[in-house]
């Protein structure tokens, strides 16, 4: 049960960090009438207790994984037809209640033919498509991928599938309609034990730049405190690996996506962005997946470097330029330096990931 306290706390936790919330609705039996029809009552008392606290919602989902309904007590035999008839009454119920916020839609995270006819079950009634993602299932919920695939191409390309198969639907029955990944990380089920370390930042910054360079606006990773991918140790709330490898991306990668004239191959994976908040600068982010060689670019101009590393792989710890990256006193974030590199050749070290800031590119794109 969602109680009204909780919920302040997510409303407060949104103003603090500046962040608004986007969020999905019950679908059980508490919310169906005698016909197992759903009806938006505890909606409405979610959105009123939202916008009397001051808070902000600005997207919104119908339900959590609707190829999935037994997880979010949806009745026997919950299929696309119920789905449709029970989203048609939430999209005009929102309309009513809520007109300012974004409809998503259909949160699933399938590529079956179920999966089809969800989307397709809510496609005309969306503002965004918005799906799920995760590449495995991890260890406790019996899945049997190892760690030792991490690095590998055909692990880091696997959220491009899923990706393709939501924008072929897109384009099929939602054209021109934004792509959002609303959920995902290193496997489903609270991800494996190494989702915790060094060696998921690879994935989770190889996926970021893959999808940014197809067009998907927003990535939600799962989550920000909460089991084994979580970016911060619930128990401890000490930042993880990918906790600073999002901070570096916000810091320094902007939303117009570039060029970067490569192709990804093993041991050079390049994304280009224009860099955030320098008009003309450009941000490059290189990956080099490659466990035991080093790899090189030559770049015209200087540029300031910012290279994550970790002692071993499976470290908790990562390193910035040489130095552990840490907390500070009263739980303030250090300063992410980078250090000068020149113009020419530069080499990127065996399982390193490294921002380039290029202030003076001259991008004309990047104003």
């Amino acid at each position: 049960m969602l109680t009204r306290h909780r919920w302040d706390s997510v409303i407060d936790f949104s103003k603090a960090v500046d962040a608004p919330i986007i969020t999905s609705f019950a679908i059980g039996p508490g919310t169906r009438d005698s016909k197992g029809i759903w009806k938006p009552d505890q909606a409405l008392e979610v959105i009123s207790a939202t916008r009397k606290a001051g808070g902000r919602i600005v997207a919104a989902e119908f339900m959590n994984e609707p190829d999935l309904p037994a997880i979010g007590g949806a009745p026997a035999g919950y299929d696309a037809a119920a789905f449709a008839h029970d989203f048609q009454v939430f999209r005009a119920f929102m309309r009513q209640a809520a007109p300012n916020v974004m409809i998503l839609g259909p949160g699933t995270m399938g590529r079956s033919p179920d999966d089809s006819a969800f989307f397709l079950a809510s496609a005309s009634g969306i503002d965004a498509v918005s799906y799920h993602f995760y590449g495995a299932l991890s260890e406790r919920c019996a899945g049997g991928h190892t760690a030792d695939i991490s690095l590998s191409d055909e692990w880091l390309a696997r959220t491009e599938k899923t990706f393709a198969f939501y924008a072929a639907l897109r384009d099929r029955a939602a054209a021109g309609k934004p792509i959002w990944l609303t959920e995902t990380a290193e496997a489903a089920c609270g991800g494996d034990r190494w989702s915790a370390t060094f060696l998921d930042s690879f994935r989770y910054l190889d996926q970021l730049g893959r999808l940014a360079r197809s067009g998907v606006q927003v990535v939600m990773h799962n989550t920000l405190v909460a089991s084994d991918y979580g970016l911060l140790d619930e128990m401890t709330l000490v930042p993880r690996p990918n906790y600073w490898a999002a901070l570096l991306w916000r810091q320094l990668m902007g939303t117009v996506v570039l060029d970067p004239g490569l192709p990804v191959q093993r041991g050079l994976h390049v994304y280009a962005h224009c860099q955030r908040r320098i008009s003309g600068a450009v941000a490059l982010l290189i990956i080099n997946n490659d466990p035991q060689t080093s790899h090189e670019l030559i770049l015209p101009n200087s540029s300031m470097r910012f290279t994550l590393d970790a002692g071993t792989l499976q470290d908790v710890a990562v390193r910035l330029n040489g130095a552990a990256l840490a907390v500070e006193g009263s739980d303030q974030l250090p300063k992410l330096a980078g250090v000068p590199a020149n113009a020419g050749s530069i080499r990127f070290a065996p399982a390193t990931i490294t921002f380039l800031a290029v202030p003076d590119a001259g991008n004309r794109n990047c104003t």
